[in-house]
């Protein structure tokens, strides 16, 4: 049985329509789906809408690989009551409708279960990542072309799902991710008294070296010295003060007078983390508190976050930070390696991560760990620029201190 999707060749409405094709029984079926797409705006090849990163699109996807799923399971069940009409009517409450709710004793069901328990404790951050993974598991199912369930998750789904992540050029990041998170729901589901086939799951871990693009600290002094145009100041101080803080744009930006207090004659800021809710008080560095006296004894003015990541992009433009560097760089709706000049990577993450590249093996670990909120160092050592040329340059200053000790010592 074949389930073709197909706009009309010489009608003028856009509706989508589906085909059903059996050549065992000589029989073809036709039916109006009631979801409408621009013919220049159709993948005909992947039978999906080119964009499905679109939001009408990405709609429109979802709907049709539950009339797809659907479909495909009424034929197959050969139902006595099954017919034209009932399909017909299937197919137009699919793509009229707006909330499809999965069966609970499904996979997507079990998902969909999890994410909501979930709801209260997680930022919305975690949140959409979930949803990341729960669209494209949707997107899996569609492509298989039936209701997943817990028995259909075992280490042959491993094998199919990552074969279809690659057909879809998602990285393996990505792809393993997804699986983990599979995982995860395997073990929640075995937490409500069911078995899973989650020891079977064996995955590895992307074990590749991950690009961390980071500004050292002589970069970060060629920004503080590199003269800007007026417009651009206020981005220049909050990139500094990003450097010298650790944390991320949603809370450095909220950095207000009213939030510094007074530890032992220290000068701290308190506030808590957004995405995590944790209470971080923090010494001002030095150069914050530089930026402050200049500054009128206030912080800069908030941003808007795009505002924001032109505004130091160029600036790190203006202070020379050119150098060929290798990345990952979002093109189009996948991540790509690229070879780029530096300062067109630069974004509003690159403060934190600079802060652990610049501040680790001189401040001790756990230290850095309460500045910056991680709660495991595993997480904090993904910060880490293990690459960072001005230790290399250090080391190999040690290398030939202690050369020419020893050069010495032997001629004595």
């Amino acid at each position: 049985m074949e389930i073709h999707y197909s706009l009309p060749e010489h009608w003028e409405t856009n509706d989508l329509h589906l085909t059903v094709s059996d050549p065992a029984s000589n029989t073809k079926l036709r039916f109006r789906t009631y979801l409408q797409i621009d013919r220049d705006d159709w993948d005909l090849y992947r039978q999906r809408p080119k964009n499905i990163y679109l939001k009408k699109y990405k709609i429109i996807n979802t709907k049709l690989d539950i009339i797809r799923v659907r479909i495909r399971e009424m034929i197959e069940s050969k139902k006595n009551t099954l017919s034209h009409r009932n399909l017909a009517r299937t197919i137009k409450g699919i793509s009229m409708g707006n909330n499809h709710k999965y069966a609970q004793d499904s996979f997507l069901g079990f998902v969909e279960e999890y994410i909501n328990s979930r709801k209260v404790f997680i930022c919305y951050s975690t949140y959409k990542r979930y949803m990341v993974f729960f669209r494209l598991l949707q997107r899996f199912q569609g492509m298989v072309g039936k209701t997943l369930t817990v028995d259909d998750i075992n280490y042959r789904f491993v094998g199919d799902f990552i074969h279809f992540g690659k057909d879809e050029e998602y990285s393996e990041n990505t792809i393993f991710r997804s699986i983990h998170f599979v995982k995860t729901i395997l073990n929640f589901i075995e937490r409500k008294g069911l078995r899973t086939f989650v020891r079977e799951l064996e995955i590895r871990r992307d074990s590749r070296r991950r690009e961390v693009v980071t500004i050292s600290e002589d970069e970060i002094d060629r920004i503080r010295k590199c003269p800007v145009p007026a417009g651009l100041r206020t981005a220049k101080n909050w990139l500094l003060i990003s450097c010298y803080t650790g944390q991320r744009v949603s809370d450095f930006m909220q950095f207000t007078t009213d939030k510094l207090i007074d530890v032992k004659g220290i000068l701290c800021i308190s506030f808590t983390q957004q995405k995590t809710q944790k209470e971080i008080t923090l010494p001002l560095h030095p150069a914050v508190m530089d930026i402050l006296r200049t500054n009128g004894g206030n912080f800069p003015v908030p941003l808007p976050p795009v505002v924001y990541n032109d505004q130091i992009r160029e600036i790190a433009r203006l202070a020379g930070l050119s150098c060929q560097i290798r990345a990952k760089k979002r093109i189009g709706h996948r991540v790509k390696a690229i070879i780029t000049e530096k300062w067109n990577m630069i974004t509003s993450h690159i403060g934190r991560r600079s802060f652990a590249t610049n501040f680790y093996g001189t401040i001790p670990t756990s230290l850095l760990m309460e500045a910056t909120g991680h709660s495991t160092e595993q997480m904090f050592l993904k910060y880490i620029n293990r690459m960072d040329n001005a230790r290399v340059v250090s080391l190999s200053g040690y290398f030939d201190q202690n050369y020419e000790l020893n050069k010495g010592l032997t001629a004595i």
